[in-house]
């Protein structure tokens, strides 16, 4: 479980994850929501379909006929001053690939919920990081949530902190993992999201009363300049967060606030092994590593909680003590390596210590990752050298052989 306290009371509730998204979507009362199905998303719009028949939020529901077509929406009202809000999932998070693009260079604060789910081929509707990382260039903030009312909080401060740098969010959670488990979670209250979220104010908007244009041809002298400033924004929004977290704990009472508020850790301090990972998996390891410190092993786990813009600083801090450091990803750079271990790699290497790290690409597409698994990893990282290099053989640790086409 991640470090906020979600402990059962008078304000919390037990329900699916992606019913609690949607009530704390709700709390927010966003202007627009645009909708489109696939699984394990479709539950957060369901549920805001229910809410807004009800009349129990003021929010346009927009029902459209595919993801591209959902991030196009948003665009459209968020840069007419709107405040915007949709959820997706894998393929559909790929659709809309091409929108959240131009939503970045048009510096418009949408927000999204994504459901994290393999891309094909071959189809896979179960959990890993493939969708997400795919757009990690696209110039859309990253967030990634260990539980449930982590996920909640998540959309929130993703509002925060998008409207204050102009630049879209996507507030990941991992898919039938947080979709669909039952946990315990405090829902913000209206009056609660009012103090901490006040309403957009946009500095530019579409408005036919004064016409002007947004998002216009851009010429070879100007274009790299556009993309400089998302860049700036990324960069800005590092104090941002770190100022939206403290904030959100004086109003909640939910503590992020480690590290600046861009990584969480457990039982790292003093830690000669430290697992790095993202998302649920965490919840595992935490047990795993009581497990073997109660046996005499020094483990820990740092966590990013902020994968864009990407937690250089904080890694750099939070390793500086590490014998030996443990990557578990659950995605993979076709063609080298995990994503995340290259960047954290790129962030160690002028770092005054570089502790030896290993990879391993695991639980891809659902498969399960059990306490032995992370126990067998552990005892393999003690193997890492100063060479930081990655192994086909040593970096798949759940490869079935007996399935291996062996070539093309």
């Amino acid at each position: 479980m991640a470090t906020a306290d979600s402990t059962p009371g008078e304000d919390t509730q037990v329900m699916k994850g992606t019913s609690a998204v949607a009530k704390g979507v709700a709390a927010i009362d966003p202007d627009v929501i645009s909708a489109y199905p696939i699984t394990p998303q479709t539950g957060v719009v369901e549920k805001l379909s229910e809410i807004v028949a009800d009349g129990d939020i003021d929010s346009e529901f927009i029902k459209v006929d595919s993801e591209f077509n959902a991030a196009s929406t948003c665009i459209g009202a968020s840069a007419a001053g709107a405040r915007a809000f949709s959820a997706t999932s894998s393929q559909g998070l790929k659709l809309m690939s091409e929108p959240l693009f131009t939503a970045a260079g048009h510096r418009l604060p949408i927000v999204m919920a994504v459901a994290n789910r393999s891309l094909s081929g071959p189809l896979s509707i179960w959990a890993d990081h493939t969708d997400c990382f795919a757009e990690r260039d696209g110039g859309m903030m990253q967030f990634h949530a260990e539980d449930v009312q982590e996920a909640i909080d998540h959309v929130l401060l993703s509002f925060k902190v998008a409207e204050q740098v102009n630049l879209p969010a996507l507030s990941n959670f991992d898919g039938f993992i947080l979709t669909h488990v039952q946990e315990p979670a405090n829902i913000p209250t209206e009056a609660e999201v009012s103090e901490f979220l006040p309403p957009r104010d946009p500095a530019y908007t579409l408005d036919p009363s004064d016409p002007a244009t947004m998002g216009a041809y851009a010429r070879p002298e100007h274009w790299t300049e556009a993309r400089y400033e998302v860049q700036a924004a990324l960069e800005d929004a590092r104090d941002v967060w770190t100022d939206a977290v403290e904030e959100f704990d004086d109003v909640f009472g939910r503590d992020y606030t480690e590290y600046d508020g861009m990584i969480d850790t457990y039982r790292a301090d003093d830690a000669e092994t430290v697992i790095v990972a993202l998302g649920s998996i965490c919840g595992t390891i935490r047990g795993v590593i009581d497990e073997m410190r109660a046996d005499g092993e020094l483990v820990g786990l740092v966590r990013p909680r902020v994968h864009r813009p990407f937690p250089a600083e904080q890694l750099r801090d939070a390793l500086s003590g590490a014998h030996q450091v443990a990557v578990l990803t659950k995605e993979n750079s076709q063609g080298f390596e995990s994503a995340l271990a290259s960047e954290i790699k790129s962030a160690l290497y002028h770092a005054e210590h570089q502790p030896p790290m290993k990879t391993y690409i695991l639980g891809m597409a659902g498969r399960d990752v059990t306490s032995e698994d992370i126990k067998a990893i552990v005892a393999d990282a003690e193997t890492a050298t100063d060479v930081m290099d990655f192994s086909e053989s040593e970096s798949w640790p759940q490869l079935r052989e007996d399935i291996i086409s062996g070539g093309i």
